[in-house]
This record gives C-alpha cells, sequence and structure tokens, in this order.
C-alpha cells in the first residue's frame, strides 16, 4: 500500500558554545510565515537581523525562562506565556537565564505574507498587517500568562504526527492567527513580564558573583552589603530576572553542576555534596532528588541520561 508522506520542509540549524547548545527547527507554513521550533540549553544566543521591520513575532513559551530587549526594556516569558512583538531590524541576542528554554516562535513578514488569509478559508478573516497594528502599535510587545484556548492551540503543535505536520501546521497557524484576531488587548500583562536595565543588571551582577562561589553559602544580608542595595530590592531584581529566589536558582545550579560530575566523573558522592557546599550526604542526596527528580546514585546508574530532561524544577 502507498503511504501518503508529505515531504520534509524543515530546516535545523544548530548551534554550541561553551555554555551549551540551540537547536531551532523551521518550517515554512505559508508564504511569509515560519514555524520555528526552539530547544534552548545555553545561556545567550545572537539571532540574526530581520530583512523588513514589519516582521511580526509571536513567541509561546512551554518550559524554562526567556529574556529579550525591546529599546531599553527587558521583558520574560516562563512556561505558559504568550508574547507578540515586532522583529528586531538589528538583530536580537536573547539571553536564558537558566539555559533551559523550549518553545515556539511563529515568525510573519507582513510584507511576505498573504495581505488576508481568508484566501485559504471563506470565514478566517486574518490580516497580517492588522495583527501588528493590533498588538505593536500602543507598546513594544504584548504578554500574557496563555490561556486554556491558546494553551490548546500550542499543545497540539508540540506533538504533531509527522506524516500530516504540513497540512497540521497550517490549520493550527490559521486557528492561533484567528484567536489573536478577537483578542481583547487590554488584558495585557506586559508590565508584569518587564524590568528596568538597573534591575538586570543587579540581578545578573549577583548571579555571577555566587555562581563564582558555588561552595559558599550566602545569606541576603551578606549579598545586599556586597552589592549595597536593600534585600527587598535584591530579591525583587533577582526574581524578576531569573524566576526564582536566589537560593533556589544556586540549588538548582549546584545540583546540575553535581550531575555533570556524576556523568563525567569517578569521583565519590560524598565528595561532589562537598563541592557543592554539602557536609552531610543525607541532605546533599534529598536536595539532589528534589531538583533532578532522582537520588544521585540512581542517576549515576543511568549512564548518559540527558542532564535537562530529568530536572524536576522547570
Amino acid at each position: 500500500m502507498m503511504q501518503n508522506t508529505a515531504p520534509d520542509t524543515r530546516e535545523v540549524c544548530q548551534t554550541a558554545n561553551s555554555s551549551g547548545e540551540i537547536t531551532l527547527t523551521e518550517y515554512q507554513v505559508f508564504p511569509g510565515i515560519k514555524l520555528i521550533y526552539q530547544d534552548v540549553h545555553i545561556s545567550r544566543y545572537a539571532y540574526p537581523a530581520q530583512d523588513e521591520k514589519q516582521m511580526l513575532e509571536i513567541h509561546h513559551c512551554r518550559e524554562g525562562r526567556y529574556e529579550y530587549q525591546i529599546g531599553k526594556q527587558y521583558y520574560y516569558l516562563a512556561s505558559g506565556d504568550l508574547s507578540v512583538s515586532r522583529g528586531n531590524a538589528d538583530g536580537t541576542e536573547a539571553f536564558f537565564p537558566t539555559r533551559h528554554y523550549h518553545g515556539i516562535t511563529i515568525r510573519i513578514d507582513t510584507t511576505k505574507a498573504p495581505a488576508c488569509l481568508s484566501c485559504f478559508l471563506d470565514d478566517v478573516n486574518v490580516r497580517p498587517a492588522l495583527l501588528m497594528e493590533k498588538f505593536c502599535s500602543a507598546q513594544p510587545c504584548f504578554i500574557i500568562r496563555s490561556t486554556e484556548s491558546l494553551e490548546h492551540i500550542f499543545s497540539e503543535l508540540y506533538t504533531v504526527p509527522s506524516s500530516i505536520r504540513n497540512g497540521y501546521f497550517k490549520i493550527k497557524v490559521l486557528e492561533l492567527l484567528l484567536f489573536l484576531s478577537s483578542l481583547d488587548t487590554r488584558i495585557s500583562q506586559t508590565e508584569q513580564h518587564s524590568c528596568p536595565p538597573s534591575q538586570v543588571r543587579l540581578a545578573k551582577a549577583v548571579c555571577s558573583y555566587v555562581c563564582a562561589n558555588m561552595s559558599r553559602h550566602f545569606t541576603i544580608d551578606e549579598l545586599s552589603e556586597k552589592f549595597q542595595v536593600s534585600p527587598t530590592q535584591l530579591k525583587k531584581s533577582f526574581r524578576n530576572v531569573y524566576g526564582n529566589s536566589v537560593y533556589a536558582y544556586v540549588r538548582t545550579q549546584k545540583m546540575l553542576s553535581a550531575a555533570r560530575m556524576l556523568q563525567e566523573t569517578d569521583r565519590t558522592i560524598l565528595d561532589i555534596a562537598g563541592e557543592c557546599g554539602y557536609d552531610n550526604g543525607s541532605k546533599f542526596s534529598k536536595a539532589f532528588r528534589e531538583v533532578m527528580g532522582m537520588t544521585p546514585r540512581d542517576f549515576r546508574n543511568q549512564k548518559n541520561l540527558p542532564i535537562e530532561s530529568v530536572r524536576s524544577e522547570r
């Protein structure tokens, strides 16, 4: 029996550096409209400049955390967030605070996309140029927590059978754009997802410092004194950028470092615990299990298990 298999139209771009790797899997859905899966385990990535300023970008964060800058303001997406913004003609350097991000981007070049997508379905009155005006004329970026309807659209995009991929993408992108066309922009939560540069600089300086001294335990008061800010300001800035408290972030980074040592070295578990600042093996094992979902011994016994695939804190 002949199988009706659609040709593979994807383009895959993989980039790696000392901080990790990123994989972008791109599909051309309609003329001027691309759907891109982003699988990120890297701290920074410079996206190339766009040919036109009339590029509309829709981002959906499935897991992790994503920072991007528009003008002087910084914006953050966490799991379940959706944003709509203009593409950056000068390119975009994205920062991934937890080095962990999985999501979908739909990129629409409004100069090349069909003026009205009703040419595909009579009752689908979707005009990309009007979407650009609706979401990007009064503010540089539109962000909301994904609604049940939006989550339904995106959840199915993460589990598409390859045999129907090309046609399915068309249906889901049309569904998303139609939904956005009817969305009330007054529900925007952009302000809650943004940070001024001063907060971003403080949070990243604190993060660099504590990560460079991972075996030490710092109190918030000690960090506040060092960086000459109030404890409240330090905690707020750090959570706004990294989506977690200093303590929780550092603990996760310690356990990720421990996981790499368990995989790549023959050092004892107690030795690794000490390296991470734990003088008690049971406390280390408890912290490791809470972050990685299993004990250090079980993790070591599962050879070549991808570290990011077993994290329980996302």
